[in-house]
């Protein structure tokens, strides 16, 4: 939007000169006017599609937009700001405040069987490096790209997440993580997890060969009626996709972290 004020204002000049060298007693055009005529459309311009990036969002967080492969291509720039400015980090910051605050409400049991559920990718790890280079959202999920980044074991920890992992912990909670992440990739995350301080977990779950091809709402809610059958509490259960939280044997309090970028069904 910038550049078309530039490349609008900049012929408007062109044309005013030519004018006043071939005929210098034609009426100058009126830069000015024309300019502050232009100027309010394009910031009603610019302030309605942040408008309707912002309802898309809200679509997203509150799982009210059908299955979507890609971000609109109108959002790029939306997401993008959103993600790496400061509204994000302050929205996680709150999941994270409000679900330590219910944490510590609970009153558990002395069987241990009281647990707390965790997703991994975008709940306690992050991967905004490598959808930095990948638009935000805006290309089309590349399974072979992303595990090739998995496999670097780099993703750094979502601080806030982190600090309620923690806080879990010292409660007496009983860590789950339950992660869409192929069973051939445990050792990689398991070293990840560990080198951006998350240890001390009671069940790292991840997709087994016969997991695959099964939705993630499908595959997580079978692997928490697993835990509840084995006599297990699901008091909290935290994850950045619907998927990570609806379906079966649910916990009895979900926490949803934003994620714009992409939607696993």
């Amino acid at each position: 939007m910038g550049f078309f004020r530039i490349f609008l204002f900049m012929s408007l000049v062109s044309i005013s000169f030519c004018q006043e060298n071939l005929n210098p007693d034609l009426p100058r055009p009126l830069i000015i006017e024309l300019q502050e005529s232009i100027e309010p459309q394009l910031r009603e311009s610019v302030e309605e599609l942040k408008l309707q990036c912002g309802s898309w969002r809200l679509a997203v967080e509150t799982n009210n937009l059908s299955p979507w492969k890609t971000i609109p291509e109108e959002c790029a720039d939306y997401v993008k700001q959103y993600i790496m400015g400061r509204a994000y980090g302050k929205d996680l910051e709150r999941v994270s405040n409000e679900a330590g605050l219910y944490a510590k409400s609970v009153e558990l049991k002395e069987d241990g069987k009281d647990a707390w559920v965790f997703d991994v990718d975008e709940t306690l790890l992050s991967n905004l490096p490598y959808y930095a280079e990948h638009g935000y959202g805006l290309e089309v999920f590349d399974s072979v790209a992303f595990d090739k980044w998995v496999d670097k074991g780099s993703a750094p920890a979502i601080e806030s997440s982190l600090k309620l992992y923690e806080e879990v912990l010292s409660l007496g909670f009983k860590v789950f993580l339950l992660t869409g992440r192929s069973e051939k990739q445990r050792s990689v995350t398991v070293e990840n997890l560990i080198s951006e301080g998350f240890q001390n977990w009671d069940k790292l779950v991840l997709r087994a060969l016969e997991d695959h091809g099964k939705t993630a709402t499908l595959y997580k809610s079978e692997k928490r009626s697993k835990m509840v059958e084995e006599g297990f509490r699901i008091l909290g259960n935290s994850g950045d996709q619907w998927s990570d939280l609806l379906g079966s044997s649910m916990s009895i309090r979900s926490f949803k972290l934003p994620n714009p970028m992409y939607y696993i069904p």
